[in-house]
């Protein structure tokens, strides 16, 4: 079936029919929080995957709406008060800018030694955070088919032009590609790399592709696409040509992934979204997919099971189960770190070994991609044990750390060194290659 791509957002939101059923404090509260967060979803998401009659407690409508307990109480009566009073435009802004910087809106700027530097310069918009792995922000690529409400990098997306990270530099990025052997892939990331058109797009790779940099392996493409609009591979005007972009890739001898952000089973349950994946595939292109572990949304280890599976059935590969950010709204989000490993764990003890390829419950730090691995007793005392899948140093990956056992902690930096020979595992890493 074709469909025509429609938006909506907080200007147009009363023309879902939809929203205009929905109880008056409920739509109060899209028109509040919404002005905090991005909001932006689309007419697949909307007609095709959110139960309406189950709203409240539907986890895709809590995927692309937000709602009251977005906000601390707080900061929700302070906007909704405004809105009610009429507050002018000015005053609302400033407002809500207030509340922005107290969420943390920092947490995930990308640190100053991650940037290269190529003739002198720093480049903004392309990461080298691992030594085999460098990041392209691609500008046109620096928006969604629709916005994740837990969306780490939110600040992308409402902050002011100075806080959007993007480049159009490939030829920088090309460069510094050529002149360091040790990356092996380019990660097109943002924002949604496959927003954009397939022409800019494109553009970009055919000059990655004519470059011909011997020692780069892989170009992979983070996305939402696959859940949020899959007929961006099926019926938009360049689907074909996307297609026949990852077969040119793949024909030069790179390997495509497309890394699909999919947080529940039933985004993966349309016939869109199957033949989507299906089509993806027919180019000999891998799709892995990771999630967040989101409260409200999949915090039960059936819903990951059943996510796991259904994934290896249509031929994804289970990539990673991360926990949330620590930004914006994690405090509805969030679960502590000792029952997201329960969780995992239940999960991943009732899935077949080809499942089992998923990595989790994993923290993106500065620090590199620490997974917590087991609770033990240590001395008689109850402790954490981590270990880095990913990080700057090499003699760190796998490596078993230890923290303090608290059953409250959230995110690595509510964490605590066990031992002294576990400090250097807590420091705030800026290396650079």
């Amino acid at each position: 079936m074709s469909r025509t791509f429609c938006t909506y957002n907080l200007n147009n939101l009363d023309s879902i029919r939809q929203v205009r059923r929905l109880p008056e404090d409920l739509r109060l509260a899209l028109n509040v929080v919404g002005r905090v967060f991005p909001f932006r979803t689309n007419n697949y998401m909307v007609d095709e995957l959110i139960d309406w009659d189950n709203a409240e407690t539907d986890p895709i409508f809590h995927l692309n709406f937000p709602c009251r307990e977005m906000l601390f109480p707080e900061h929700y009566d302070r906007i909704s008060g405004m809105v009610r009073s009429g507050a002018s435009t000015n005053l609302l802004r400033d407002a809500v800018q207030d509340i922005r910087h107290e969420l943390n809106p920092q947490s995930v700027h990308t640190m100053d030694a991650t940037l290269p530097a190529i003739n002198g310069r720093k480049q903004h918009g392309i990461v080298h955070s691992y030594p085999e792995t460098v990041l392209f922000f691609p500008a046109e690529g620096q928006m969604c088919h629709a916005h994740c409400t837990f969306c780490f990098r939110w600040l992308q997306f409402v902050g002011e032009e100075e806080d959007i990270f993007a480049s159009t530099d490939v030829e920088s990025l090309i460069s510094y590609v050529s002149q360091h052997q040790e990356v092996r892939d380019i990660l097109f990331t943002g924002g949604d790399p496959l927003f954009m058109r397939t022409d800019i797009l494109a553009g970009y790779v055919d000059r990655i592709l004519e470059a011909d940099i011997p020692h780069l392996n892989a170009i992979r493409f983070g996305t939402k696409a696959i859940t949020y609009w899959p007929y961006r591979f099926l019926t938009n005007p360049d689907a074909d040509a996307l297609l026949v972009l990852f077969e040119k890739i793949i024909a030069k001898g790179k390997h495509v992934a497309v890394v699909a952000n999919i947080n529940h089973p039933r985004e993966i349950s349309t016939d869109a979204a199957q033949k989507a994946i299906k089509r993806i595939r027919s180019t000999g292109a891998e799709i892995r997919a990771q999630s967040p572990l989101l409260r409200h949304i999949n915090d039960k280890p059936e819903i990951w099971s059943a996510l796991w599976r259904e994934e290896v059935r249509q031929g994804v590969v289970p990539y990673y189960q991360f926990v949330v950010r620590d930004t914006g709204a994690r405090h509805y989000f969030a679960l502590p770190l000792v029952e997201a490993l329960e969780i995992y764990r239940e999960a991943y003890s009732s899935v077949s070994g080809i499942c089992r390829t998923v990595r989790g419950p994993c923290m993106s730090t500065p620090q590199g991609k620490v997974q917590l691995i087991d609770v033990q007793e240590l001395q008689g005392e109850k402790t954490l044990l981590l270990h880095y899948i990913q990080t700057p140093f090499a003699d760190q990956v796998l490596r078993t750390f230890f923290a303090v056992y608290d059953e409250k902690a959230e995110w690595f930096t509510d964490l605590k060194p066990l031992r002294p020979e576990d400090a250097s595992f807590f420091r705030n890493f800026s290396k650079q290659f």
